[in-house]
Order: structure tokens, then sequence, then C-alpha cells
């Protein structure tokens, strides 16, 4: 059955479109649209969260074709052969989806082997001759190892193993993935650190930053109408809220101090909301649309990174650390290394470990707002990173890859 494009699901969120600006494309003598198609492999919708993925392949995009390969998707019947549907998203991405029966549901070979013939029949139909593969998982080397990239990269964002409901071949996967890739990219330092034993050509890659969009609020905007009732101080936290939530300190922190609010932003996951701590100063208020997180920062007075300390979490680099500073508000964080390596040791980002200590930081954060000493240091560092440099950077090592493979 040929690719469709029927099923079209509704878009979360009309998202900005990020592009290379003239300064990145001018940096070095590369040339991106030598670049060959980009085939992405993810276990992320890309509907679900604006983060690096999208970051990266929305800037792709702007000089070639990008598919984003996704999850299948099982119906409830078997009324359906395996067929490939394409989404149609914002900068140019195509969004591709294997739709599966039902009798699927389960039988991972089978499931796999379905997806691989699909895949292949999308391939020819698209004209999908050369191209680079970049993953995200590991995982779907089963539905593409028969095919023949010029180019592999391995994006390794996350210590995706160390998530709860880690599939049990996933570190074995890895292990082939590392064999097959010419380049691995990491999210962050602590990331690096570990990969790079496992791979010759290691390079990491932190969380960087679209300082534009986060900078709009340092303006006036509108207040969001479900954050307007909400009085202040006001800590705010976005992101998935997960197994890396420290739901405990979160909790501990509202009882001590019933006269700050917290501002829970983003969607429940793998986790039961049941679990979370249920107070009066506490406000989830559900999953935003990348274009609205400004608004809701520019009402906070603090910002923090609740993570737990857990196997989850030993090695992410969380993009939102530079973002909550580009929009100019003081940031309290657990010690995650990633964030103590550079924002804590430059004394950018406030580090505390217990519950007491986090709020006596909160406490110095709350005087922030008026330091600046440390706005003008923070703004200093902003400058040294950007989304569009670490899309340079990554194309000029995939460009020189390519030329060095034989002809």
């Amino acid at each position: 059955m040929p690719s469709t494009t029927s099923v079209e699901a509704p878009v979360r969120a009309s998202h900005p479109t990020p592009t290379p600006n003239q300064s990145a494309l001018n940096s070095t003598s590369t040339t991106p649209t030598a670049l060959p198609d980009l085939v992405c492999f993810a276990h992320l919708h890309w509907d679900f969260v604006w983060q690096r993925p999208q970051h990266l392949l929305s800037r792709f995009a702007q000089v070639g074709r990008v598919f984003y390969v996704e999850e299948p998707f099982f119906h409830n019947d078997d009324l359906i052969e395996p067929h490939i549907e394409v989404k149609d998203r914002q900068n140019g991405v195509k969004v591709v989806v294997a739709h599966l029966p039902q009798r699927l549901r389960g039988q991972e070979d089978a499931a796999d082997a379905a997806q691989a013939d699909v895949l292949t029949r999308f391939f020819a139909d698209t004209s999908l001759n050369k191209y680079i593969f970049w993953y995200y998982t590991p995982m779907a080397l089963a539905k593409s190892r028969h095919l023949a990239p010029v180019l592999t990269v391995y994006d390794c964002m996350d210590e995706l193993a160390a998530f709860k409901f880690a599939p049990p071949a996933l570190r074995e996967r890895e292990q082939e993935l590392f064999r097959k890739a010419d380049l691995v990219f990491t999210g962050g330092h602590t990331l690096y650190e570990a990969k790079s034993l496992q791979h010759a050509d290691a390079h990491p890659f932190p969380s960087s930053i679209d300082k534009d969009h986060f900078g709009q609020a340092r303006q006036e905007m509108p207040e969001p109408a479900d954050q307007a009732g909400i009085a202040h101080p006001r800590i705010g936290f976005f992101g998935v809220v997960d197994e890396r939530l420290d739901i405990a300190l979160l909790g501990e922190l509202a009882a001590a101090h019933p006269e700050w609010q917290f501002v829970i932003i983003g969607p429940v996951v793998k986790i039961d909301p049941a679990l979370l701590p249920r107070t009066e100063n506490i406000h989830y208020l559900g999953g935003k649309d990348y274009q609205e997180l400004p608004a809701y920062l520019r009402g906070w007075d603090v910002a923090t990174l609740l993570f737990a300390d857990n196997e989850s979490t030993k090695f992410i680099s969380p993009t939102k650390t530079p973002e909550y500073l580009a929009a100019g508000k003081p940031v309290v964080s657990t010690p995650i290394r990633d964030v103590v390596r550079p924002y804590g040791d430059l004394d950018l980002v406030q580090i505390a470990a217990t519950a007491e200590a986090f709020g006596t930081a909160i406490e110095r954060a709350l005087a922030q707002n008026t330091d600046t000493d440390w706005r003008h240091r923070t703004d200093e560092y902003l400058k040294t990173i950007s989304w569009d440099l670490t899309w340079q950077q990554m194309v000029d090592l995939m460009t020189q890859r390519l030329a060095n493979k034989p002809a």
C-alpha cells in the first residue's frame, strides 16, 4: 500500500519557525545545502514538546528534506494493512508514522518487520536514494538496519536506558548503533564523558537557547488567564512532569513556605498524577505550547529545576536552564551536573540539594531580580550559545565526514 496523508492529526501548536541566521550560515566555509536528505528516527512525538529534536531538525529542514519517523500507531482492529502516513509540519519537516493493525500489537518482531517493509516502499515512493540517518533511539535499528544511509548520526540526548519502562534490549541496540554511527553527538558534557568511552568520534553539544523567543519574557506581554489570579511570589517550573521531577522536594517546599505559590507547567507522563503533592499553593497548569512559555515565565519571580537525584537525571542537560535565564529569571536548581557545570560554577544559577537549602536559595534568588551584576554576567554568557551555532557546528562535522567517505 502506498504512503498516505489521509489520517492527518491536528497540529498541537503553531510553533515559531526557527531558521539559521545569516551569521551562523557564514560562520564557516561549509555549504549546508550540500547535505543529503535527512531521516530521523525518534521516540518522541513531534507535536509533544518543542525541544532539542525540533530545534535542530527544523533548522536542517531550511536547507533540505527532513523526514521525522515516529513510533508506530496501532489501530484497535485489523481492518487496515500496514501503511505510512505523512504529516506536514512547520518548517517543512515531514512526520512519518507507520500505521499497524491490532494483531501486531505486542508482537515486536512482526511489528518491526512490517515497519521495515512499509519504510522501504516509502523510501522508493519518495525518491529517498541518498540520505543521512539521524537516530534519537537505538530501538529504531530494528526497522531501519537493512537500509543504506551515506552517513549515520546518533544524537544521544538522554540516557534512555535509565528511564522508566525502557526496553530491555535498549543497551544492546545502542552498542549496535555505536558500531554503525559515523558521529555521536551528546546532549551534555556528562553524557559525553560516558559515550566518548564507547565511540571514537563523539562530540558534546549541550542544550542551547532560542534567545529571541524566551527574551520576550523581558517585555510587556498579556498575562495568561490561568496564571493571572495566582498571587506572588511565584516559583515556577516547566517541563515534562515524570520520574525526573522531585515531587517530594516540591511537597516539602510548598509546606514549608505557604507564602510562595508554585506554578508547575507540563504534561504528566509515566507517573500517577495522584502521587503529586496537592496543596493550596501548588498550581498544576498542564502542558503549554512552546510559543506560550514566555508569557508564563514573565509572571514568575523565580524559575526552578526541581530534579530528583536518580538514574534518570544522572546524564541530563536541561534545555530549560538557558531558557529561564534568557527570560531574565533567577534560577535555583538541584545539583544536576550539567547545571552545576557551567551555570553553578559561574554563579549564574544557585544550586541546592535539600529542601531547606533550596528554600534559602529561593529567598536569595528573589533578591536577584534587582541584581544588575548578575543580569549582566548572565547575558554575557548567553551570547556564547545558540541553537544556530549548535546546528552549524553539527553541519560542519557531518560535511567533513561525508567528504572523507570513499566515492
